[in-house]
């Protein structure tokens, strides 16, 4: 046996190993040991992905077709949450972002008209903007924007009373004759701290023309990409399998 030394003294490797110096463990606290790691791996994992899920990014997925054809029904979406500042779970406050929402973002958002719904639009109206639509062409601060993303299915221009809100917000004040409709309305200016939505869909969308501007608090994120997506309208079994659009797969949301 070869002999070693330590602080000035030699003793033989493995002299007291052998000699009492502790109990070899058995094979059940072993298993206790080993499952006790595994179960603390597995509750720091959720805890990561419940923390990047809150505070850093989040998932969506296309329902309808008011974003048609920026977004597809069946399109899976990353929401950058971090952003615009995510919101503390259980309290009425939030995180700062490192940006500030801007004009074209498409975004994410709790709409003002119907508690538990989560919603998908394009930002078109800053606070101060002054916004109008003649004859389906939107108009930003008096001069006509060009909107290459914008759809229209050539649908007839409808009346529709949810949008008199609009009267208080008129450029130069309420008019008696202001008759609102789908494609010709304003023009209205946008308060501090609001925004105005649109979708891009402009005939099927039902976005702030109806339920009004948005407050800043109810933004969830921006798109920024879509991670998977698939033919939701297909009769084909299992379409999420053997309708893969794949060419839409890790596309940056424009």
């Amino acid at each position: 046996m070869t002999a070693v030394r330590a602080g000035g003294k030699s003793r033989r490797r493995g002299a007291s190993e052998g000699a009492g110096g502790g109990r070899k463990p058995d094979g059940k606290s072993t298993w206790r040991r080993g499952c006790l790691r595994n179960v603390v791996l597995l509750v720091q994992i959720v805890a990561l992905v419940v923390l990047i899920r809150v505070f850093l990014v989040a998932t969506f997925v296309i329902t309808s077709g008011s974003m048609e054809k920026t977004l597809l029904e069946g399109d899976f979406l990353i929401v950058n949450r971090a952003a615009l500042g995510p919101r503390v779970p259980f309290a009425n406050w939030r995180l700062p972002g490192y940006s500030e929402p801007r004009r074209g973002n498409v975004l994410v958002f709790d709409p003002p008209h119907e508690e538990d719904l989560t919603v998908v639009k394009r930002l078109v109206g800053m606070p101060g903007d002054t916004l109008e639509m003649r004859d389906r062409a939107l108009y930003l601060n008096g001069e006509a924007m060009e909107e290459p993303y914008a759809v229209h299915a050539g649908e007839e221009d409808v009346y529709s009373a949810d949008m008199r809100w609009q009267l208080r917000h008129l450029l130069g004040g309420p008019r008696a004759d202001y008759r609102p409709t789908r494609d010709n309305w304003g023009p209205i200016v946008v308060p501090e701290g609001r925004y105005f939505m649109l979708g891009d869909n402009r005939d099927s969308s039902l976005d702030s023309r109806f339920w009004g501007f948005l407050e800043r608090w109810r933004l969830e994120g921006r798109a920024v990409a879509i991670y998977y997506s698939f033919d939701r309208q297909s009769p084909r079994f299992l379409p999420w399998i053997t309708e893969v659009r794949a060419n839409r797969i890790a596309t940056r949301i424009r």
